[in-house]
């Protein structure tokens, strides 16, 4: 299918929102696109500060108790995977549409969804409807959430050729970002909301739908793609080398399904979303468990804040260094690293040293946040740049299908054991000793990733073809 928008009749000028319209002109800087994602990104981050909702919305009826008809945390954690399943879904889905209506249409139509998601959500806190919350948060949220992610990604590729990890790290930073900025902001707004009739979560649900609609759009009215061919003045592409595996052939997206090594790089990310994503979306109520006499509601705020530090600071550090380290060695990293920390998390929370149990899941969230960040970079370098976008897009029902996993095993293994009377702040030893054996499967997985065969790569007249 062409890519390219018929000129409007009256101008002469492709539609505003087609792909054609965003094509930059000669002299634009490729640093202002980084920007652009940001301000998408940014704003989707903050579904890793929904744990910060869990605690005021099970106590809608009883304000400041929970009351008998209240929801329990572990029908809220279904809002949260939910919004990751759609994530996924819609960026497999739309991988295609994208690559044809081009960034702009579809972040603006991310920041529609996004945006009236947290309204629906508001109506269902007022409601006390919780479908309504699965609904707008989970489905209508979750499918901004995916339009969203995966817009800038390829985009940056094609923009950053000479530096892919880099790219990538900059393109998804913001969304591990995100909750550094929403964290606190849904606290002091939820706060400023509350009284004693209301808990001020639906208040604080309108004011950030309309905030992330309106920073999102700005978002999508900024990006712009390059020409075709374009590549960076000076710049040659770099010869095909055994240590990193950088193809210069290109791999149709359909075919990329039929090949060993993207269900290998699905099953690398899956592990490691699943061995975070459980953690994270409980990361407020967990810390405050584990040191109850400790820490409090808005230390327990600073935490998730500063997980999303770490989570956004490792996109951009981790995936800038796979320039160098390879991709496949940095993943070697996070799977060696990450199932030793998780292994004596529960040792340093049962000693009660707070320092040692914060570092611990700082640097598993950076690399948490680093291995999304470098697996289009991955992807680009196994399946060249071509079709990346919709490669990318397909390989995130990974996030979809560890969206589920990972709550479900956080959330119902901490029930189980509550409910066979042990402490809660014993409740996670099970679940994180879990989590580093899916790290220790994931290097297995990484380690069979090899190049892809030469059977599956497009010619140049295939190439040219779908051009």
């Amino acid at each position: 299918m062409s890519s390219i928008a018929k000129p409007d009749d009256k101008t002469g000028s492709p539609p505003f929102f087609s792909k054609q319209a965003t094509v930059a002109r000669p002299g634009f800087s490729r640093w202002m696109v980084p920007p652009a994602a940001l301000a998408v990104h940014l704003c989707i981050g903050q579904a890793y500060a929904f744990s910060v909702f869990n605690g005021p919305l099970t106590k809608i009826i009883g304000i400041t108790q929970s009351a008998p008809d209240d929801w329990s945390l572990t029908t809220l954690g279904w809002i949260f995977s939910l919004a990751i399943v759609f994530l996924g879904l819609s960026a497999a889905f739309a991988g295609k549409w994208l690559e044809h209506v081009g960034p702009r249409r579809t972040m603006f139509t991310a920041a529609c969804c996004f945006g009236g998601g947290f309204i629906v959500s508001a109506i269902g806190v007022w409601t006390h409807q919780i479908w309504l919350l699965y609904l707008g948060y989970g489905v209508i949220g979750g499918i901004g959430l995916g339009l969203g992610y995966v817009s800038p990604v390829s985009t940056l590729i094609r923009w950053f050729p000479d530096r892919r990890g880099m790219a990538t790290g900059m393109a998804i930073m913001g969304f591990g970002g995100g909750a550094m900025i929403a964290a606190p902001l849904s606290v002091a707004l939820m706060n400023h909301f509350k009284s004693a009739t209301s808990a001020g979560v639906a208040e604080t649900f309108v004011v950030l739908g309309i905030a992330y609609f309106i920073s999102m759009t700005i978002g999508s009215l900024a990006i712009r793609v390059p020409p075709a061919d374009w590549k960076p003045a000076g710049w040659t592409p770099p010869a095909t080398t055994t240590t990193k595996m950088i193809t210069r052939n290109h791999v149709h997206i359909d075919q990329a399904l039929k090949t060993p090594q993207f269900y290998l790089i699905w099953l690398v990310l899956f592990l490691n979303v699943t061995a975070g994503i459980g953690i994270l979306g409980q990361a407020s109520v967990m810390i405050q468990e584990s040191f109850k006499s400790t820490v409090t509601a808005a230390a327990a705020a600073g935490f998730v804040g500063l997980l999303s530090l770490f989570n956004m600071g490792g996109r951009f550090i981790w995936a800038s260094s796979s320039d160098w380290l390879g991709r496949k060695n940095t993943y070697f990293i996070f799977f060696v690293l990450g199932a030793v920390l998780y292994y004596f998390v529960p040792t340093f929370a049962q000693a009660g040293n707070i320092a040692l149990f914060v570092l611990s899941y700082c640097v598993i969230l950076s690399m948490y946040g680093g291995g999304f960040a470098t697996v289009p970079a991955y992807l680009a370098d196994m399946f060249g740049t071509a079709f990346v976008g919709g490669i990318h897009g397909r390989l995130l029902t990974a996030w979809a299908a560890a969206g589920v996993a990972g709550p479900v095993l956080v959330n119902y293994i901490r029930a189980y054991e509550v409910a066979h009377g042990v402490a809660k702040a014993d409740a996670y030893t099970l679940t994180v000793h879990l989590m580093a054996v899916l790290l220790v499967i994931g290097f297995i997985c990484n380690l069979l990733v090899k190049r892809v065969d030469d059977k599956h790569h497009m010619t140049e007249a295939q190439l040219a073809a779908e051009k």
